[in-house]
């Protein structure tokens, strides 16, 4: 876990800096594929799935390690080749963990929320899943352990794979000529994130894209077929804890509500969208039918209120910056108490996003008790050693967040209504 978070602090800035550069070229070229809440939406996101694994949240069924010291034939070695099949295994692993989780209802709800931003930028790679706590990806690396791969390559490349799938969410790439052939490339991944008939659950390669051209999932980027993104059933939220269970809440709701004892089981495990004849007659879903004209998701938004959203993210980038510089110091009791924090504050001011009425009780809330936490620990988690002036950095935070929060749910949203009713 430690080699994971050190991996992040390098990652995190990378992605960032790379993010602002495709927001500049967007803005010089005049064609910009960003806003700012959709974006503040995906990294946000971003921020909670980092959290949730590198405090290691959720329940693995079987860990690589062991599959290797109590099924491997062979001894493969530590060589150069090592890491090559090492990693082709896990980008084999990784399609058919993709291609489970389009096609199958419960593994979908882990996989939603990447697809749910009807953008498509870099940010959308940081569009990660808090929602699958039940780990059972290294069942399909046991080809890997079968041959002895050891585990530390695996440890290694893991996070390698998962950063490399970052380049390719982009609409200023067009196609790559022979690369095409080799490794998934922006055209092939904007046909993935499309909504588009031609293009439901086509290409789901994470690196190499011949696996798709192996096992027929493979779909070109259409000249006449402009890529719509999202997800047919809308997200309609900015809160990415929201996104990450909607699906899940509606099996829960289709199971319950259903007559049929066999409908109740099987749902959990039918192709993607299935819904109990009954259920489906009498609570009815809205989807998207006419892909080229649907409404996409928006919420009133000043300048003052988008500029205080981006100062919320950044403030929780640096408090989780934090956390990680520091995860050996803090010790995992504390760590987990500050994940807690971070995660509730990003429900807090992606609520707020939502223009919800309630994002005022929990971002006050939320502070109030920050600040209650300086005064009886007499600093935040130690940042106070690291430089002076820390304790009233953060005190200001947490005023900052009231006051603004209140500005924004009583008095700005109440101009914004006046201005529409009128």
């Amino acid at each position: 876990m430690i080699s994971y978070t050190t991996a992040l602090l390098y990652a995190i800035p990378f992605f960032m800096l790379l993010m602002a550069l495709e927001i500049a070229y967007g803005y010089f070229v005049k064609k910009q594929m960003y806003t700012v809440l959709d974006t503040v939406s995906s990294i946000s996101s971003g921020f909670t799935n980092i959290i949730k694994d590198s405090l290691g949240i959720g329940l693995l069924i079987v860990s690589y390690p062991f599959l290797v010291k109590h099924l491997a034939l062979f001894n493969i070695g530590n060589s150069w080749g090592v890491w090559l099949i090492g990693f082709l295994f896990i980008d084999f692993a990784g399609y058919w963990n993709h291609r489970l989780s389009h096609k199958i209802n419960i593994f979908w709800n882990q996989h939603v929320i990447h697809h749910s931003s009807e953008e498509f930028n870099l940010s959308c790679a940081l569009r990660q899943s808090i929602s699958n706590l039940i780990g059972y990806v290294p069942l399909l690396l046991l080809p890997a352990a079968l041959l002895g791969v050891p585990e530390q390559v695996i440890a290694v490349l893991a996070p390698l794979h998962l950063f490399a799938q970052f380049w390719y969410h982009t609409r200023h790439i067009g196609k790559l000529g022979w690369l095409e052939y080799v490794i998934v490339t922006p055209s092939q991944h904007r046909v993935h994130h499309a909504i588009n008939p031609e293009y439901i659950d086509k290409n789901l390669g994470q690196i190499f894209s011949f696996w798709d051209r192996l096992f027929g999932t493979f779909q070109e980027e259409l000249d006449d077929v402009p890529p719509q993104y999202g997800v047919l059933k809308p997200a309609a939220t900015w809160n990415p804890v929201h996104i990450n269970f909607q699906h899940f809440w509606r099996l829960v709701q289709d199971a319950w509500y259903t007559k049929s004892i066999w409908d109740k089981i099987r749902i959990w495990f039918m192709p993607t969208g299935w819904r109990p004849a009954d259920v489906k007659e009498k609570y009815p879903i809205a989807i998207i039918e006419d892909v080229y004209a649907f409404k996409r998701y928006t919420t009133e938004a000043s300048k003052l209120f988008k500029g205080y959203i981006l100062f919320q993210m950044f403030a929780t980038l640096g408090l989780m910056l934090f956390l990680f510089y520091n995860f050996e110091n803090i010790g995992f009791g504390a760590a987990l108490l500050y994940g807690v924090f971070i995660f509730i504050g990003i429900y807090g001011y992606t609520t707020l996003m939502d223009r919800k009425k309630y994002a005022l009780t929990i971002e006050v809330v939320r502070s109030i008790l920050g600040i209650a936490y300086l005064i009886i620990q007499n600093g935040w988690f130690g940042m106070q050693t690291y430089f002076t002036g820390a304790t009233s950095v953060i005190l200001s935070y947490f005023l900052i967040t009231i006051t603004a929060t209140v500005y924004f749910s009583l008095l700005e949203k109440e101009f914004f209504n006046s201005k529409i009713v009128a």
